[in-house]
């Protein structure tokens, strides 16, 4: 038998759509202001270790802005912060040297020692970088580093680094963001927190 099933009015409906679509403008909205406003956090309390996120090189060379955050790193480091330093970052295809490497030679040259310094070649993207240091660090018995990385990394840092286990603050090095910085980041927190990092990271590596 034919049952009756009944449907919605086509305004409420339409009522639906537009609710739905201003709840998700005002995410969006409100994860760009917590974007923006964590910007430049410099957090400098006393933790395990201090880690760099990776950037580019060339030819074994730090990029400006890998050598950005090296130097910060390293005035965290000569002020003790913490005992170790941690370089992290792989190779683009065809590179010879890792960017994790380039930043440990970078930081072996400035004065720190080797005993000082981990270096993290596992990894292209933040995620990735993050996960594997949180492993390596825990084998070590660590649980607590302050990261290293621009300004408008500062909130999806400590939230991926909260993810893969690692109990982390941030301390960026100095200098604006733009505003495609900003909205790229509102973009990558907004999906990471629904979704979650991880498969957000395995997706954008699949269509990349």
């Amino acid at each position: 038998a034919l049952r009756w099933r009944p449907r919605l009015p086509a305004g409420r409906i339409a009522r639906f759509v537009v609710l739905g679509a201003a709840l998700g403008a005002l995410y969006i909205l409100v994860t760009f202001f917590q974007v923006l406003h964590a910007a430049g956090e410099d957090d400098r309390s006393p933790v395990d270790a201090i880690v760099v996120l990776g950037a580019a090189q060339y030819g074994g060379e730090p990029s400006p802005v890998l050598a950005a955050r090296l130097d910060h790193a390293y005035e965290l480091w000569a002020t003790g912060v913490a005992p170790l330093v941690v370089t992290t970052g792989s190779n683009q295809e065809g590179d010879r040297f890792t960017e994790g490497y380039a930043g440990f030679e970078y930081l072996r040259f400035k004065g720190i020692p080797e005993d000082a310094l981990l270096v993290i070649t596992d990894g292209a993207s933040t995620w990735e970088q993050l996960a594997a240091t949180a492993r390596q660090l825990h084998t070590r018995d660590l649980v607590s580093a302050v990261l290293v990385s621009d300004p408008y990394h500062s909130l999806r840092l400590t939230q991926i680094a909260a993810e893969v286990g690692i109990e982390s603050t941030v301390s960026t090095t100095d200098g604006s963001s733009s505003l495609r910085q900003l909205v790229r980041e509102t973009a990558a927190v907004s999906l990471g927190r629904i979704l979650g990092y991880r498969r957000v990271d395995n997706w954008l590596s699949g269509v990349g």
